[in-house]
């Protein structure tokens, strides 16, 4: 039967998220060759790995804008929406500078950085301000 733990679904979703960050999010965004070389992957030779970290992040890509297109259309949950978009964009300048500082990243990735400021001023702009 479905949710029939219901009443602990916060302390589950507190539990998933510590354990994730720490696992999964951390260690991908600050040492991803480290936590791939930690998860079994032959580095440099298994060039496979570049296609798994693609896939992954076009995964989620296409659930932010799965997210995106439902509040467009119906209006729910169109703040949390706003708050995931902004942060994307904070995260992703954070990415694209990094990149840039240590010239490890083509010029068309460090051009990205105006995009991803462009779309957090965008972003900030059209913020809905009522529930």
């Amino acid at each position: 039967m479905l949710g029939i733990w219901s009443d602990s679904a916060a302390d589950y979703l507190l539990i998933l998220t510590v354990a994730t960050t720490l696992v999964f999010a951390l260690p991908i965004f600050l040492v991803p060759l480290t936590w791939a070389r930690l998860m079994g992957w032959q580095i440099p030779t298994q060039t496979d790995l570049t296609v798994y970290f693609g896939r992954c992040l076009g995964a989620f890509i296409l659930i932010l804008e799965a997210v995106m297109l439902r509040a467009a259309l119906t209006g729910e949950a169109i703040h949390m929406v706003f708050e995931l978009l902004a942060a994307t964009a904070l995260m992703m300048i954070v990415v694209h500078v990094y990149g840039a500082l240590r010239h490890i990243q083509p010029l068309s990735e460090t051009l990205e950085i105006a995009f991803y400021a462009g779309l957090m001023l965008l972003t900030l702009l059209f913020w809905p301000l009522s529930a």
